[in-house]
């Protein structure tokens, strides 16, 4: 049994691998930016090891800025990071008797994109085969914020500038392929360009927080989409 577990467990290390490697550098850029926006390397440690949220993070980062502002911080993670809730439940389904109690908690901490991805291709998600998943991507995405934050005290202003913009160019290479996919998601992502400018350069709307701002943007685009372009159910489709 507990050679199974063991096996189960490196069989979870493998297919974390390659999830750290890319959690190692955007968290990197995180580091950077959060050095660079006031933190020190400790408080850029502890938020990415107690969230592991890179949207939420680089989001959350922006409105600390402004302290007091926790409405703001509510909506603004709610929006981000309500997915997190529906993959975890998601994968609850498919977890193994063993899988219970506190072990379902620390499931629902470490459900990121691409852990879901790689753990709902499983028959069965096992507890020690989770725990294996879980491990390198939670390092790497530590050990690259504290990295980051280190090298942020070091490197010239300007480098970090340039370093910084890394995390936009994640987020275009997570959209791109999908706009290539569907046409729908071109339209998706067009509005919310647009809401985005809107308040960036409308005077009433430009004064509102840029928290509030992405949750407005984001949510107004995603009910656009619903509307206009509803996904059909199984039963639908037949």
């Amino acid at each position: 049994m507990k050679t199974g577990k063991a096996n189960e467990f490196v069989r979870g290390l493998r297919a974390g691998v390659p999830i750290g490697l890319g959690y190692l550098s955007v968290s990197f850029t995180f580091g950077i930016m959060a050095v660079s926006y006031g933190f020190t390397w400790w408080q850029a440690l502890v938020i990415s090891m107690t969230t592991v949220t890179s949207a939420g993070q680089f989001a959350g980062i922006s409105v600390m800025l402004h302290p007091g502002h926790y409405i703001e911080m509510l909506l603004s993670q709610l929006t981000i990071n309500v997915r997190y809730s529906f993959m975890s439940i998601s994968l609850s389904q498919k977890a193994d008797r063993k899988f219970r109690g506190i072990y379902r908690w620390l499931l629902g901490f470490f459900v990121t994109d691409e852990i879901f991805a790689v753990a709902v291709t499983e028959k069965e998600v096992r507890r020690s085969f989770f725990a294996g998943l879980s491990t390198v991507p939670y390092i790497g995405w530590s050990m690259g914020t504290l990295i980051g934050a280190l090298l942020g005290n070091i490197l010239p202003a300007r480098l970090m500038s340039a370093l910084s913009l890394a995390i936009y160019g994640m987020f275009v290479a997570i959209v791109v392929p999908e706009m290539k996919r569907k046409k729908e998601v071109v339209f998706i992502v067009a509005a919310a360009f647009a809401a985005s400018c809107l308040f960036y350069y409308v005077p009433l709307l430009k004064d509102i927080s840029s928290g509030l701002a992405i949750s407005i943007c984001a949510v107004a685009a995603a009910a656009m989409g619903a509307v206009l372009f509803p996904v059909k159910t199984e039963e639908e489709a037949e």
